[in-house]
């Protein structure tokens, strides 16, 4: 079967309640967001995170998602991750997704890194089966060495993003979804974690990346999608993107 996305009309609201009781907390919130803040009645208002947003992603293609920091570009990556679901409008996607956002949720700070890798994994939807299978390469590319069995209250934090990283790219990924190109770990760790993402990227037949990183979008990606507000504000090519960037 072949792969694909689809996003029709869709519109996420996230609720927000008794605001009036706390109208400077909701007003820094609605910046923080970057949609509308919108009125419902005297307690309940909502913010409306994306608004319409319609594409489509065929084999071969590779977005980069561009915003400012609350344009609604995770919001996005959630709802094709599965995270969330729309408040209205469908969402049509066809094969095995690997998610790159969120991946320290989940994390036990009392428990081996051994049994965060099993938690992790499971929340990938790993099998028990694919776990074993796939744990000596998990440990091993994590270079943690015997402080796999130590708890992960005595992990350094560059040591929680390589056993973090080492667990989210042992997915065999159809569709990839990255919000920004990840660094983990020291110098070497990062070098071998961006030979193993680029390996990825050149094996999915689908890939969404949210980036602020321009010469990353024009490198990687054939089509890119701005967004501003929750509101795309242009979709095509990558050469239409920059040649409207250059025009600007």
């Amino acid at each position: 079967m072949s792969s694909s996305v689809e996003l029709k009309n869709v519109t996420l609201d996230y609720n927000l309640y008794s605001v009036r009781a706390q109208s400077l907390r909701n007003a820094v919130f609605n910046m923080a967001v970057g949609g509308r803040l919108i009125q419902e009645g005297k307690d309940v208002s909502y913010i409306r995170a994306l608004s319409d947003v319609s594409f489509r992603l065929e084999e071969g293609d590779r977005l980069a998602v561009i915003g400012h920091n609350g344009s609604g570009k995770t919001s996005l990556l959630k709802i094709l991750a599965g995270i969330y679901a729309p408040t209205s409008g469908k969402v049509d996607i066809r094969g095995r997704i690997s998610s790159m956002i969120s991946i320290t949720v989940g994390l036990d700070i009392e428990a081996s890194g051994l049994d965060n890798i099993r938690n992790l994994a499971m929340m990938q939807m790993m099998s028990d089966r694919e776990i074993k299978r796939r744990m000596p390469d998990i440990v091993e590319f994590s270079g943690l060495g015997a402080f796999v069995h130590m708890p992960l209250k005595t992990y350094s934090a560059g040591m929680i993003a390589r056993l973090t990283f080492s667990v989210a790219t042992q997915m065999d990924a159809e569709i990839m979804i990255m919000d920004e190109w990840i660094s983990a770990g020291d110098a070497e760790f990062q070098k071998r974690a961006t030979e193993r993402l680029s390996g990825m990227v050149d094996a999915a037949k689908i890939v969404v990346l949210a980036t602020h990183d321009y010469k990353l979008a024009a490198a990687v990606c054939n089509k890119v999608m701005t967004m501003e507000s929750g509101v795309p504000t242009f979709f095509g090519t990558t050469a239409e993107w920059l040649e409207r960037s250059n025009a600007a």
